[in-house]
């Protein structure tokens, strides 16, 4: 995939990831699991579909984007440090698990739910000034386990639509 395929694609996998965010902020998820900062994490559909197929650097330079423009369009600074902290961990960890070639992209998403939901209790307790915070990361650990896992499915449609295309369509890349 050349250049400008690659920018073009990484425009309107941000975009798709912003809309899929903002979306979700509007679901009251919270009415079926009653945790507070629960959510599904349809956006990294995207950052797994990115990763997997663009590569690391524009994973990561749409999960920036998203980040920003997320905390920008919801009037949130604060939102913008959990997003950032939970989004660099996540983008990390699920690296190191496609690049292992060990575990499915159903495991990559776990391992990235998981990640997140870690760098989401570290900014809050740096928010909050207190490690108490962290006793709700097992709790949390375990949601994102099955949200993980959701949006590993999720994912792994997406990427087996992408691969039955047209190699001219895609631009030869996943």
């Amino acid at each position: 995939m050349n250049a400008v395929r690659k920018l073009t694609l990484t425009g309107v996998l941000t975009a798709l990831a912003l809309a899929l965010g903002l979306l979700e902020r509007a679901l009251p998820l919270t009415a079926w699991i009653p945790l507070p900062g629960v959510k599904l994490g349809l956006s990294n559909i995207v950052t797994l579909f990115a990763l997997c197929v663009l590569g690391t650097p524009y994973a990561a330079a749409i999960l920036l984007l998203r980040a920003v423009l997320g905390s920008v369009f919801s009037g949130s600074i604060t939102s913008l440090w959990y997003s950032l902290a939970g989004g660099a961990l996540a983008l990390g960890a699920m690296a190191l698990g496609v690049r292992s070639k060990r575990l499915s992209v159903y495991g990559v998403s776990v391992l990235g739910a998981a990640a997140h939901s870690v760098g989401q209790i570290a900014a809050a307790a740096a928010v909050v000034g207190s490690v108490s915070i962290l006793s709700y990361l097992p709790l949390l650990l375990v949601v994102s386990t099955a949200t993980g896992a959701l949006v590993g499915a999720a994912a792994a449609g997406v990427l087996g639509g992408w691969n039955a295309l047209p190699k001219s369509l895609t631009g030869g890349v996943g």
